[in-house]
């Protein structure tokens, strides 16, 4: 099979840092549950500066997906000044590198179908960068994406669109006007966050409009229900942080949305870290835990 459409199922991908866990340790008690509730589930494949040759690696999974009769999800990484320096930080080390990068990156994708993620958080954190031209450097590299990737003709692009409890709607909708909205599919909603999907929905619609009032008409939005599935809510009724909190469930697995969202979507990587912080302090960022694994799982 060489078809690749949301019909077909989206990939899951062999080789994520939960199913090199388990290939490791089949002997662990976890190993069933997390080969079950992790392994076999479609999750975004991130790409970053990791990666040493990216194109060939971008070409290399979306091969494996074809091949598989699968649409893969992936997800860009790779901002310069990534993470405006915290616990994620890298990406590329100039705008001329990313610019760079980002080609080779829809490059590998080629005329093949795919989905992306363009830049979780970069346009969220506009308003903590210094000065008004690192912001609109950043808004431009963003756009430059939506433009590298718009010319591939079978990418669905989703460009970073915060999460319900952090910024404004009308200020994410300039935002994604700004970072080249207009040449992107829509915009990702809760990327490695917890917000309910019926929060993220409201505040998904809530952007389109403020998108259209802009000009930028029929922008769609995807949810990531990765680790949503008790909402961003503690027992006291306090929205919970953001970096490895207790008492998080796995939410619904990748599939056709729901109240108004394109796909409801496995973005984060359930059991990778946040950074070290929240219940796994000592778990850098991107690192798989099969202990954050199993508080998802257990709901704990």
């Amino acid at each position: 099979m060489t078809c690749s459409t949301v019909r077909e199922g989206f990939y899951a991908d062999p080789d994520s840092n939960a199913a090199k866990w388990v290939a490791a340790n089949p002997a662990d008690p976890r190993a069933t549950k997390i080969a079950r509730s992790l392994v076999r589930r479609p999750t975004a494949k991130w790409f970053g500066d990791w990666n040493k040759d990216i194109r060939a690696d971008v070409d290399a999974y979306v091969t494996a997906a074809a091949a598989a009769g699968r649409l893969p999800i992936l997800a860009a990484y790779n901002m310069f000044n990534r993470d405006n320096g915290g616990q994620s930080s890298g990406g590329a080390r100039s705008p001329e590198e990313y610019r760079t990068w980002i080609d080779a990156f829809a490059a590998g994708i080629g005329d093949r179908p795919a989905l992306v993620i363009v830049e979780p958080d970069s346009l969220s954190q506009l308003g903590s960068l210094p000065t008004e031209v690192a912001r609109a450097e950043r808004a431009g590299l963003v756009a430059y994406a939506a433009n590298a990737l718009a010319a591939r003709p079978l990418v669905r692009s989703y460009l970073d669109g915060g999460n319900a409890t952090w910024i404004k709607p009308d200020d994410m909708a300039a935002r994604l006007a700004a970072g080249g909205a207009a040449s992107a599919r829509g915009f990702a909603i809760g990327v490695a966050n917890y917000d309910s999907t019926d929060v993220s929905c409201t505040y998904g619609h809530q952007v389109a409009q403020a998108l259209a009032a802009l000009g930028v008409t029929g922008a769609r939005f995807v949810i990531d229900t990765s680790r949503n599935g008790n909402g961003a809510m503690d027992e006291n009724g306090q929205h919970v942080d953001y970096c490895n909190p207790a008492g998080r469930r796995l939410g619904v697995p990748s599939s056709i949305g729901v109240g108004g969202a394109e796909y409801l979507l496995w973005i984060k990587v359930p059991g990778d870290s946040d950074g070290m912080c929240g219940v796994a302090p000592d778990v850098t960022a991107g690192t798989f835990s099969p202990f954050l694994a199993e508080h998802l799982i257990d709901g704990r």
